[in-house]
């Protein structure tokens, strides 16, 4: 029956771009809202007509709830998506599903289980600069190596939950799509080696202040790609820098510029915005669950990225090459 009647975990950036979708698509109505803090999350309700919940565990028991998203921290989205699936709603979850594979497991386990919807937003799948370069993928042959490096620059470091090692997770598991990218263009991973460097918070012993994090992944075609992610204090020149290698030519994406480049020249690819992803994604669920329409990506391809990003985290801890 519509509208969809929907309850929202988290207050910040994501959340607010979901609200506004829901409230301006007829399919849907914005019913809760549960945040970490009473205070926002009693001005979230009132900005976009929410009943302002005590907290995600109240939330999810509400019966006049058909779908729940989860937008808080990455630390907490199994035990939300677990406790939402239980109470019989569908669920949408930002990337990571979780951060341990095995309850990530579980979790699709259970929404096949309950017959609920179980899906992981991944927007990078959506953007023009995703969609250009899978157009003009085959006009470079076979791809023969990929460099993708994800660099942010911040002084000083904020004293946000993405500098939690706790909350945010492994930094290739918090920020998932950019390994998630790599795998929905090129296919299955045979083996992965990984380094990562922190520099701790000498007040504030649990965060840190910059991160950076290495990875070459071969792939099951013989691709190789070398993954690089890093934001915070001691980093000092920004990159959105993709490239890709192929026999007949190759693609280059720096910022939002993409090129292609051939024997006969190079022309520029049209990438597109980059705003409007969260709504895009939204708007696809409602299509799903209204229409029966397929959704964008499938849990198990979210799952599938989540095992090599997780192979990763342990490559740099154990010093060694992981297979898959």
């Amino acid at each position: 029956m519509l509208p969809l009647r929907v309850g929202l975990v988290g207050t910040g950036y994501a959340a607010k771009l979901r609200a506004e979708t829901l409230q301006a698509d007829p399919r849907s109505q914005l019913i809760a809202v549960a945040g970490h803090s009473p205070d926002k999350t009693a001005e979230f309700g009132q900005t976009y007509a929410a009943d302002p919940m005590p907290s995600w565990i109240d939330l999810v028991q509400r019966t006049d709830l058909d779908l729940v998203i989860v937008a808080n921290v990455n630390r907490d989205h199994g035990t939300v998506v677990r406790a939402a699936l239980q109470a019989g709603k569908h669920v949408v979850v930002e990337y990571p599903l979780s951060l341990d594979v095995a309850e990530a497991e579980e979790l699709v386990n259970l929404a096949q289980a309950q017959s609920r919807l179980l899906h992981v937003e991944h927007i990078e799948l959506l953007s023009g600069i995703h969609v250009a370069l899978a157009e003009a993928l085959p006009e470079i042959g076979t791809p023969f190596s990929v460099r993708y490096s994800s660099v942010n620059p911040q002084q000083p470091a904020p004293h946000k939950w993405t500098y939690q090692f706790d909350l945010f997770g492994f930094p290739l598991i918090g920020a998932l799509s950019r390994l998630n990218r790599l795998l929905d263009l090129f296919g299955p991973v045979e083996s992965v080696s990984c380094q990562a460097r922190f520099l701790p918070r000498l007040d504030l012993p649990d965060f840190y202040t910059t991160c950076i994090c290495s990875a070459h992944l071969r792939f099951s075609s013989g691709l190789l790609a070398e993954l690089v992610y890093g934001k915070g204090e001691a980093l000092w020149k920004a990159e959105r820098l993709l490239e890709v290698q192929g026999d007949r030519g190759a693609l280059l994406f720096e910022g939002d510029q993409g090129t292609l480049v051939q024997p006969n020249g190079t022309r520029p690819l049209e990438t597109g915005s980059r705003r409007g992803l969260f709504a895009k994604d939204t708007q696809a669920v409602l299509d799903h669950l209204t229409e029966g329409k397929p959704l964008y990506i499938e849990v198990a391809a979210s799952l599938y990225a989540l095992k090599v990003a997780d192979a990763a985290r342990r490559s740099a801890e154990l010093g060694q090459a992981i297979a898959l």
